[in-house]
């Protein structure tokens, strides 16, 4: 069940953004996104918080100098997925601009799973480093960091998960530690790489390596430092907009890493008018497909590669996976749908679901899926180790995840073998044995923390728009913001006469629809089924470009007979 609410809209701040000169629906959009000055819109690279916020950051940045300076040997550990590609990325190409010798692994997640634990300890003692730096993992790899220690190897953390009640003994640079004092908590792990980076930059200036004019631009990064961050969907608060602002503006001029480049070209969209939705739904999953599927080595391959040829064919083999993730999720999508057909999901407050032969590397994205359509908390397992299974788990509003399996946890010990998350995602272990007592476990937590309300969906929206207002140019402007998690692209909510409509892909309906005497194009994807002569619509405007030409589409995001 669904219900379609309106974004409330602080009337304070819409007076005060109408009178520093946005127009009405700007301040409207903008108001009830919390925006309370129209100097939170500008995205000049000046209005970055300082680095100097981050806790350890300088500390990190003189230990880094001296490593350059000595000639040590560093080490990138990344993380698997598009967040811990584009850091490890981001990480190497900066630290060698500042004339580090560095490399890097990453660890295959079927074989070593997350962090930086004692066996990619041992994997990277093989390369012989001095310095291990993490990016987009470390903060919870007490044992790991102690496993390199005891090899003589340094480990320096950076990341932006929340920690455990232990830290591991290294120097950490992450936004949510215990006793920093940096602003946004919602840096991504690419973007605490590139504050590491500005804060090395600046101390290898201050020791006189070199000055204002010969220093090298890290600017040049800041397109996978977008990347990183829309992929990873972190909240985008100012500091996140900015980021990821200038790396799409280098985008668009075409100013990008060839292997950017290649993943536009490989998924046919056009890099003049890369937006955020680009970034989050066409390449971070083709970049995620290498990690779900095969090594994300490939991908960082991709994103390090430095010419168009190499990087056209490494974004050919990510295209290649990607087609075969989305056959692989398509597949498990359908069995879990069956498997629920004869279960009334809605009496249900959660899903969880097992099969022998579903992949591991595709259950959070089918976990996800499950949660869209059926608004619950889903929760897809796969086969791990012997004897075990991996579940991987999407929540909604108003249920925190991980604390729901601590509390399975606690009160059914040994059922859970391990488990991590936060909120809205989380994954977990547990001997495949007891999956039906896990269902029962998990479906009873839910019972207690969630109530008919939170197993609403609540589709949100700006309101109403005039139809004289449905424009071409007002799609454009739109599209031209850092529309994203924690800062919504605007939905709209209106009624509807269906003046045509017709069947285009087998599976899509193109509409043509009306409304106080204004008709207007528009389509309704995955859905095969007509619609009915008057519609109530959710919708979002779109500039279309077919064949040279753009107008405007209406694509309709949900709809009710009216």
């Amino acid at each position: 069940m669904s219900q379609i609410v309106t974004r409330e809209v602080p009337a304070e701040l819409q007076q005060k953004l109408l009178g520093q000169g946005l127009t009405p629906l700007q301040a409207r959009l903008y108001a009830a996104r919390g925006i309370a000055d129209s100097e939170e819109l500008d995205y000049g690279l000046k209005g970055l918080l300082p680095y100097q916020k981050l806790k350890n950051v300088e500390a990190m940045a003189s230990r880094l100098a001296d490593a350059i300076a000595a000639k040590q040997r560093l080490l990138v550990v990344a993380d698997y997925d598009a967040d811990g590609a584009t850091a490890c990325a981001v990480a190497v190409k900066g630290l060698s601009m500042l004339g580090a010798i560095i490399g890097f692994i990453v660890p295959n997640r079927f074989e070593y799973g997350y962090g930086l634990t004692p066996e990619i300890v041992e994997l990277a003692a093989q390369k012989r480093p001095d310095i291990i730096v993490t990016v987009d993992n470390g903060i919870a790899s007490v044992a790991g960091v102690e496993a390199a220690k005891a090899r003589g190897i340094e480990v320096l953390v950076t990341d932006h998960h929340l920690p455990g009640d232990t830290l591991p003994e290294a120097l950490i640079v992450n936004p949510n530690q215990p006793g920093c004092e940096f602003p946004s908590k919602n840096l991504a792990g690419v973007g605490v790489m590139f504050y590491v980076l500005m804060a090395l930059r600046v101390e290898m200036r201050r020791r006189g390596v070199f000055d204002e004019q010969t220093q090298p631009n890290l600017g040049v990064l800041l397109d996978l430092v977008a990347l990183g961050t829309v992929a990873d969907v972190v909240r985008l608060d100012r500091n996140n907009r900015t980021l990821v602002e200038n790396g799409l503006k280098r985008m668009r001029a075409g100013r990008m890493a060839p292997g950017i480049a290649a993943l536009f070209r490989v998924a046919g969209r056009a890099h003049y008018k890369a937006n955020t939705f680009d970034l989050g739904f066409t390449l971070g999953p083709r970049l995620n497909a290498a990690g779900r599927l095969d090594d994300m080595s490939l991908g960082i391959a991709c994103l390090l590669a430095s010419n168009e040829e190499q990087a056209m064919r490494l974004a050919q083999e990510l295209d290649k996976l990607n087609r075969e993730r989305r056959g692989i999720e398509a597949g498990m999508q359908d069995e879990a749908l069956a498997a629920l057909s004869g279960i009334d999901a809605g009496n249900r407050y959660t899903l969880s679901l097992y099969r022998d032969d579903w992949h591991q590397g595709v259950v959070g994205i089918v976990a996800s899926r499950l949660k869209e359509r059926f608004h619950r908390p889903a929760i897809v397992f796969a086969p791990g180790d012997e004897g075990e299974i991996k579940g991987s788990g999407r929540s909604i509003p108003g249920f925190h995840l991980r604390d729901a399996l601590d509390l399975v946890y606690k009160r059914h010990p040994g059922l859970i073998l391990k488990f991590g998350g936060h909120a809205m995602a989380a994954g977990l272990s547990l001997d495949e044995s007891r999956f039906a007592e896990f269902q029962q476990a998990f479906e009873a937590v839910a019972r207690e923390l969630l109530d008919e309300k939170q197993l609403t969906r609540m589709i949100e929206t700006d309101g109403s728009l005039p139809a004289r207002d449905l424009s071409l140019q007002l799609a454009e402007t739109l599209a031209a913001e850092v529309w994203g998690q924690g800062f919504p692209v605007p939905y709209f909510h209106d009624q509807f006469m269906v003046v045509n409509q017709k069947l285009v892909g087998d599976k899509h309906l193109k509409l043509r629809l009306a409304r106080e005497g204004c008709e207007f194009d528009a389509m309704l994807f995955n859905h095969a089924d007509w619609l009915p002569d008057r519609i109530q619509a959710v919708y979002q405007l779109i500039a279309n470009e077919w064949q040279g030409r753009k107008e405007l589409q209406v694509y309709l995001q949900h709809w009710a007979a009216a």
